[in-house]
């Protein structure tokens, strides 16, 4: 049966029972507010660093070709921040491929707004990283390139302006680049104008470095309501939730990080991981071992759209409300 609930409503207060594997008691309104200032100037804080210590992120020029054969995407024009672009030209395999896992997320958006997992049938598993860029993504960007696997990041736009060597690293390996918002704030307390503002910005922010208009959306902390899934229908995004938190963002350890997504892994899982938002030097010490350890266990690791196209979500997509802290 399809659930309809809504996910952080604001009636609801926006928290609740976690996600898929979570097992969090959700918080207090002080402990709610408490991470909230403990992730705003963690986020400020980077950004501070970056200025003042003028942290020139280099882009490293490795290649996707082992992977799959990709050309660069053209920069995206200025009309990216209401519409999503026009089709590119025909021809590459690239084109067509984008083409194709374009599709596949229009005919998801036909049933359902949201996803958590995909179908069972093919043993793939997509690798999701939130709250970038950061002065760790090009650390992350380093170990996919390594291990020549694709990976969706869900960046926050008001961090390009200090770290946008690693979106364009992201683009030129042509990964895709979802939504995360302009300022990581909770979209369920916002109004339908800054809702729709938060999206937009965003949009725009990647635009300037080649991303096309996002296709996908994660909202921060796992929380959205009624006016989230009216704005991202209108502007034909999916909102992309996840079946396995690794709970990086706590910094439990490499081996705990590396336990939780192996142990949660089955066909069709989104797993959420972070570039960003705070130190993430155990996410880079410990994504080797998650990639060897699911490969090991014969899974392909494919982006989120790949993921949609080989192997359609079910229909019946629960979406419980999330614990504050996760996204």
């Amino acid at each position: 049966m399809h659930d309809e609930r809504i996910a952080g409503s604001t009636t609801g207060g926006g928290h609740g029972t976690p996600i898929g594997d979570q097992r969090r008691r959700a918080p207090t309104r002080s402990a709610t507010f408490q991470h909230r200032r403990r992730r705003a100037v963690a986020l400020a804080a980077i950004a501070l660093v970056a200025l003042v210590a003028g942290v020139a992120m280099g882009s490293s020029r490795g290649s996707r070709a082992e992977r799959d054969p990709v050309a660069s995407r053209s920069r995206a024009g200025s009309s990216a921040r209401t519409h999503p672009p026009a089709a590119a030209g025909s021809g590459s395999f690239h084109v067509r491929e984008l083409a194709a896992e374009s599709a596949a997320i229009n005919r998801t958006l036909a049933y359902t707004p949201y996803v958590r997992i995909a179908g069972s049938e093919q043993r793939e598993i997509a690798l999701t990283f939130d709250d970038g860029p950061g002065p760790y993504t090009p650390g992350i960007l380093a170990v996919l390139r390594r291990w020549h696997t694709p990976a969706t990041f869900f960046e926050v736009g008001a961090m390009l302006q200090y770290f946008h060597a690693s979106t364009s690293e992201i683009v030129a390996l042509g990964d895709p680049i979802g939504d995360h918002t302009e300022l990581h704030r909770p979209m369920s307390e916002l109004s339908k104008n800054d809702q729709r503002d938060e999206l937009l910005d965003q949009a725009a922010a990647i635009s300037q470095y080649g991303a096309p208009f996002p296709r996908l959306f994660r909202p921060p902390y796992g929380v959205y309501n009624a006016t989230t899934l009216a704005l991202l229908r209108k502007y034909g995004m999916l909102m992309v939730m996840w079946s396995v938190d690794s709970n990086d963002y706590l910094m439990p350890g490499v081996a705990r990080i590396v336990k939780t997504v192996i142990s949660g892994a089955r066909p069709g899982a989104i797993i959420l991981m972070h570039d960003a938002g705070g130190d993430r030097e155990q996410t880079i010490a410990a994504l080797p071992k998650i990639i060897r350890g699911l490969r090991a266990r014969g899974y392909r690791l494919v982006t989120v759209p790949r993921l949609l196209l080989d192997d359609p979500p079910p229909r019946n997509q629960v979406i419980p409300r999330t614990s504050l802290g996760a996204g």
